[in-house]
């Protein structure tokens, strides 16, 4: 999968880019005219994904971090419904 190659690098992806990646596969966020930028996922509590850009045009290593973990659910949560 190349999404995930491309997150490997926690420190060296654009926040751009990972806000492109989240809204392909959860919709638009719910900004409100702030600088965070939520976004509803089909599970209740973590975890969540919550944006913010970094210094430089980066984004966060740790929203990187939960970007992934997001991402391995949806898909988990998807093959379970396939299975069904």
């Amino acid at each position: 999968m190349k999404l995930s190659k491309e997150l490997e690098s926690k420190t060296n992806i654009r926040f751009i880019r990972l806000l492109k990646i989240v809204e392909q596969f959860f919709g638009k966020p719910r900004n409100k005219g702030t600088s965070h930028y939520p976004f509803k996922t089909p599970w209740q509590g973590k975890p969540r994904i919550n944006l913010q850009q970094g210094k430089g045009g980066k984004a966060k290593p740790y929203q990187v971090k939960q970007v992934k973990k997001a991402l391995i659910k949806l898909k988990e949560i998807q093959a379970n419904q396939d299975n069904e």
